[in-house]
């Protein structure tokens, strides 16, 4: 009867360690698919031109040109918890100097969702130092800018882990002048 009790106590005693095991296995999947916090991606979507003027170079004024056009900004959020991000500053540059700023709102993205934001752009091409390499590019008609942008935010999982976040966006932009159309667009 001792060897029986024995027995019986062994067995309820294995039964509990390997549910414990088992607890731990789903325990570790659980974090390390769920738990994993990734940075969010910033791109552009649509681009919608409002305006757009260019000056070819003459011998009395500059190379210029004047632009304004609605961007569609996308911040893909792939994480299990929300992406909360801070207004940020989206630059445009041509050849290294800048020609233009845009806000990217404050907003947030959900769970495993991509939020879109249409941010209105206006650039003019007053600051440049050198326009001859832009008057070169207005001839041929395209126009290329370069575009860079960081939003920083934080990412909450279970509204208990909060973790600080932010995602980076470089993009090349070629517009066609002859058909006021964007060409080309790419994103790292």
């Amino acid at each position: 009867m001792k060897e029986e009790g024995e027995r019986s106590r062994k067995n309820c005693q294995l039964c509990v360690a390997a549910f414990v095991v088992f607890q731990a296995i789903i325990i570790l999947v659980f974090a390390l698919t769920f738990m994993r916090i990734r940075n969010p991606k910033v791109r552009f979507g649509t681009i919608d031109i409002q305006s757009f003027q260019t000056t070819a170079p003459n011998g009395a004024s500059p190379a210029s040109f004047d632009m304004r056009f609605i961007a569609q900004v996308t911040v893909k959020n792939t994480n299990f918890g929300h992406y909360k991000f801070d207004n940020s500053t989206m630059k445009f540059l041509y050849d290294g100097v800048e020609v233009g700023q845009a806000i990217i709102p404050e907003a947030r993205a959900r769970a495993r969702s991509t939020k879109k934001l249409n941010v209105t752009v206006a650039l003019k091409s007053n600051g440049l130092p050198n326009t001859a390499m832009l008057g070169t590019e207005l001839r041929s008609n395209v126009l290329t800018l370069n575009s860079q942008a960081k939003v920083t935010g934080k990412v909450e999982l279970m509204k208990v882990m909060k973790r600080k976040k932010s995602a980076e966006m470089e993009c090349t932009l070629v517009f066609n002048v002859q058909n006021k159309t964007v060409q080309e667009l790419k994103c790292k």
